[in-house]
C-alpha cells in the first residue's frame, strides 16, 4: 500500500479513533490505556466465516482466547505483513501468555486468498497462533461493515494485478468476543502487550 493508498486508510483508522475517543474521553476513571478503548461502542465478534482449512467457522469457535481481528489480505505489499511482523513482536512479548492470544487475519480480497493461500501466509509468520479467514464478498463485506472498516479494490494493471485500499486497525476482542480495544500503526508492540496483559488478567 502505497502513498494515497497509505493516507486513505490513516484517515480512516483516524476517523474512527477520534470518534470513539469523544465518547470514552469523559467517562474513563480508571487506569487509562495505551491503545483506544472501544468498550461498549463496538458490537460483539460475530461471524460466519471459512477458516484456512476450509472449514466454516463462526465467533463461538474463538470464545476463550483474546482475539486480534487484522483485515487485510496476502498481496498487501507493505502495511499488512508490516502489521502481521508487529503482532509477532507483540507475541513473543506476552510470553506464556500468548498462548491465551489468536490472531484473526480476516480477508478483504476473497477472490484471491483462497483458504489455501491464506493458511501459507498466516503460517509463515506464525500457524500456532495466527489463522486465516474468508468467505463470500457479501460475508465480508457485512462483516468489514460492522466493525467500520473501509476497502476498496484499486484499478487492475497491465497484468491484472491489484492493490485493496484498506483500513489498517487491529481490532482487540476479549475472551468473551466483546469489543475492547482498537489498536493502530502508531501504537508500538509494548503498548499492545501492556493493554493485552490487562485484558487477559481481566478474564482469569
Amino acid at each position: 500500500m502505497h502513498g494515497l493508498a497509505r493516507r486513505f486508510a490513516a484517515a480512516t483508522a483516524l476517523g474512527t479513533l477520534v470518534a470513539l475517543a469523544a465518547l470514552t474521553g469523559c467517562t474513563q476513571r480508571a487506569e487509562p490505556w495505551q491503545l483506544t478503548n472501544v468498550t461498549g461502542h463496538l458490537p460483539d465478534l460475530d461471524f460466519t466465516l471459512t477458516d484456512d482449512t476450509g472449514r466454516p467457522v463462526n465467533a463461538a469457535s474463538f470464545r476463550g482466547r483474546t482475539s486480534l481481528v487484522y483485515f487485510g489480505y496476502t498481496h498487501c505489499p507493505d502495511v499488512c505483513p508490516e502489521t502481521m511482523g508487529r503482532l509477532m513482536q507483540v507475541l513473543g512479548k506476552l510470553g506464556p501468555d500468548a498462548q491465551k492470544v489468536r490472531i484473526l487475519f480476516i480477508t478483504v480480497d476473497p477472490a484471491r486468498d483462497t483458504p489455501r493461500a491464506l493458511h501459507d501466509y498466516v503460517g509463515a509468520f506464525d500457524a500456532q497462533h495466527a489463522e486465516g479467514l474468508t468467505g463470500t464478498d457479501w460475508q465480508i463485506e457485512s462483516l468489514a461493515k460492522r466493525y467500520r472498516v473501509a476497502y476498496q479494490m484499486e484499478k487492475r494493471d497491465s497484468n491484472g494485478n491489484y492493490e485493496v485500499t484498506h483500513s489498517s486497525a487491529v481490532y482487540v476482542f476479549d475472551s468473551r468476543g466483546r469489543a475492547r480495544l482498537l489498536a493502530t500503526d502508531h501504537d508500538t508492540p509494548d503498548a499492545i502487550a501492556q493493554d493485552l496483559r490487562r485484558i487477559i488478567d481481566d478474564q482469569s
